[in-house]
């Protein structure tokens, strides 16, 4: 996407509804500034996987990948873009996002979907051929079941910069209700009261059973005062 910029030193007033940015790489350092609104839809529009192509009013053209962007806490629109230089045809390595399709066979059961990590970084062979998602078909995956950045299936002549270890995605069992929760507890602490002997196998069996309170075994587990 074509970005048009104007060639800017540190030391210049900003015009109304412009933004400073710079792009670089090992060899070269330009700083410019740009349209925010501009950038801020294209941005929306292709993230960090998408090439801008900089062009710099009365000067050169580059292409060029976000890296950073910096932005304004309260009016939530950015104030500073950092870009990459990249160069077409030469490998280029970057962060892209993962997403999920289809549904897990653990969710039928009430497992829950866990995107671990959620951008995978690779290699592409130049910057056109970056891929803009990572989908991953969740289809076959049943509770505790996940998939690795090695398991990805990467589009061709992309590869994986990172550890191909890397957890990406897993299928959680159910989380538990307020009342399994507390029961779950109860049933920790019963144990342990057992195990120290401050209650016997017949009382805690009361408790897990609802027969009895806790409070209630415990009173009558006291020793009573003459």
């Amino acid at each position: 996407m074509e970005l048009k910029a104007t060639p800017r030193t540190t030391r210049e007033a900003l015009q109304e509804g412009k933004m400073p940015a710079v792009a670089y790489n090992k060899e070269q350092n330009v700083s410019f500034t740009i349209d925010r609104k501009e950038f801020d839809k294209a941005f929306r529009a292709q993230g960090r996987t998408g090439i801008f192509d900089i062009v710099i009013e009365g000067g050169e053209s580059f292409p060029a990948l976000v890296k950073t962007v910096q932005m304004d806490a309260r009016r939530r629109l950015p104030i500073h873009v950092d870009f990459t230089l990249v160069h077409y045809g030469e490998p280029v390595e970057v962060d892209v996002p993962v997403h999920t399709s289809g549904k897990a066979a653990g969710e039928i059961n009430g497992g829950l979907v866990d995107i671990v990590a959620h951008n995978v970084r690779v290699i592409a062979p130049g910057p056109r051929r970056i891929p803009q998602e990572l989908v991953v078909d969740v289809t076959k995956l049943n509770i505790g079941d996940h998939v690795t950045a090695g398991q990805i299936k990467l589009p061709d002549g992309v590869k994986l910069a990172g550890d191909a270890d890397l957890m990406v995605v897993s299928v959680l069992p159910p989380r538990l209700s307020e009342g399994e929760a507390a029961a779950e507890e109860q049933a920790a602490q019963v144990a342990g009261l057992v195990a120290a002997g401050e209650l016997s196998e017949e009382a805690a069996e009361a408790v897990l059973e609802g027969e009895a309170t806790l409070e209630e075994v415990k009173g009558e587990a006291a020793p009573s005062e003459e």
